[in-house]
């Protein structure tokens, strides 16, 4: 079986859950990426001799291109055609419903993946309201990452007979970790951007530091506000204490965890209405036995137990993220706990299988229906 997956980008380190997709098991992966629609087919290149923006086709699209196809959708759909393509695996709900045209020309199922901003910002939810109502109808399967991201399309027209919770799952290798919970180190990772409030993780471990003068926090990852929290912690005056690498490697980051006490993210809502699915990071992080310190915010809660697996405590709560913080410091026996509770529950409701084998059931009834 052949499945054309469609994505934004090639390899986004923030995307290793799209990159996974790439091993559903017993089909052959198409990988199409670049711009709106995409452009390029890994392995072979630019299937499309012009590339027009994001904006610019829109407004083209919408207006008075309605009855026919446009240069890059022709030439999607005669790579699909080329390459006898099955099935359509649309990352993002915004691809999939740039993509909805060609996959109607040519009769093909589709599936969409909403991740997190594409059924959460304001401007992107205005901008597809018409054109998400069409994919709600159209497509073989919506699958969504967190229980509240389901109520969402749910409210935004999808009917509940086509979704489907799929959250992610990790790769194998961070079961395998061992953490060794001596230390009074604390690992963060993800983009840099208003939905994960990095400062707020900032301002909670400052806190801290105030019993423990020696307790050290790394941040990974790269972003819009990198700068402002390294300026942050001079203002602090604990940049010795905090430790930002930048965009680190699965492997980095698995030796990280291992020598850690515990997993931070201050996740919130941002003003723009942007959320979190489920962060690959806090699943990734429980699966190797770490406890996860995070909020009560999109799917984080439907994979961390408050209590049980970790602590969480709401938006924009410092003082309750630095008292999760000081509660594992001065209890390392009930870190060691939550982590080992984490790691049971990941691999018993969320392993990366399980996650593969939901897509490829999809898949199969998808073609066969």
């Amino acid at each position: 079986m052949n499945v054309a997956i469609l994505s934004p980008s090639q390899n986004a380190y923030s995307e290793t859950f799209i990159q996974a997709h790439k091993r559903i098991p017993d089909v052959a992966v198409y990988y199409y990426y670049g711009d709106c629609i995409p452009t390029n087919l890994e392995g072979e290149g630019a299937i499309s001799s012009k590339r027009f923006t994001d904006r610019i086709f829109r407004k083209i699209s919408n207006s008075i291109l309605k009855s026919g196809l446009h240069q890059n959708e022709k030439a999607l759909r005669k790579s699909f055609l080329k390459n006898k393509i099955d099935c359509v695996l649309a990352e993002y709900g915004t691809t999939a419903a740039y993509a909805l045209k060609v996959c109607k020309s040519l009769k093909l199922p589709l599936i969409a993946h909403f991740h997190g901003f594409d059924a959460s910002i304001y401007t992107v939810l205005k901008d597809n309201e018409e054109a998400y109502i069409e994919l709600f109808k159209y497509a073989s399967a919506i699958l969504v990452v967190s229980k509240v991201m389901k109520i969402k399309l749910l409210e935004l027209g999808c009917s509940e007979s086509k979704l489907v919770y799929n959250p992610y799952g990790p790769d194998d290798a961070f079961f395998d970790i061992c953490p060794s919970f001596q230390s009074e180190q604390f690992i963060g990772i993800g983009r840099f951007v208003d939905k994960k409030a990095p400062y707020y993780t900032i301002l909670a471990f400052q806190k801290i530091l105030q019993n423990h003068p020696y307790a050290r926090l790394i941040i990974g990852g790269d972003g819009p506000l990198l700068n402002t929290c390294k300026n942050l912690c001079k203002h602090l005056k604990i940049a010795s204490n905090v430790n930002f690498p930048g965009v680190i490697s699965p492997a980095q980051y698995r030796k990280h965890l291992g020598e850690s006490l515990a997993f931070v993210q201050h996740s919130i809502t941002a003003e723009n209405g942007d959320m979190e699915g489920t962060p690959v990071g806090v699943i990734e992080a429980s699966s190797a036995g770490l406890p996860v310190i995070s909020t009560f915010h999109a799917g984080i809660p439907d994979v961390i137990i408050h209590n049980s697996t970790g602590l969480l405590c709401e938006e924009h709560d410092v003082d309750g993220m630095a008292e999760n913080m000081l509660q594992l410091l001065e209890n390392k026996g009930l870190a060691r706990s939550l982590g080992e509770n984490g790691k049971k529950n990941i691999r018993n409701n969320f392993s990366m299988e399980k996650h593969l084998s939901t897509l490829k059931e999809l898949i199969n009834q998808s073609v066969t229906a």
